[in-house]
């Protein structure tokens, strides 16, 4: 069910609870920042959500009230995360849902990264 951006955040998020370690995950990179691991229900060949540490809702919360050495270690911990993946050439798509109209499902900021084969249009009108 998607989730109102605007809302608090609730620590009780799968996002926060893996954080804590108390649901596993398939770890792609960690660092001090951001969290990336591999999506329990892949919807492309590579598929991978890389989460901040901190406590943010949405693209929007984080760009608001992040500090700029959080902004800074998130963008690139997902840089990282695509070369790593060797995703860089021939391509991948990122993607990070913000509220009801986008459809959010979990209230922790999160960036899809997805790749391993062409992935057609973006929207369909």
């Amino acid at each position: 069910m998607p989730i109102d951006a605007t809302q608090p955040y609730d620590d009780q998020n799968i996002f926060a609870k893996i954080l804590r370690g108390e649901i596993p995950n398939r770890t792609v990179y960690e660092d001090e920042w951001a969290l990336a691991f591999h999506d329990i229900n892949p919807q492309a060949p590579e598929h991978v959500l890389v989460i901040p540490k901190g406590a943010y809702v949405c693209w929007d919360d984080f760009s608001a009230k992040a500090s700029d050495a959080e902004i800074a270690g998130f963008v690139r911990a997902v840089g990282h995360v695509a070369r790593t993946m060797g995703l860089v050439e021939p391509g991948y798509r990122l993607l990070a849902n913000t509220g009801l109209d986008a459809h959010q499902e979990v209230p922790h900021l999160h960036v899809h990264i997805f790749g391993g084969k062409p992935l057609g249009p973006m929207l369909m009108r």
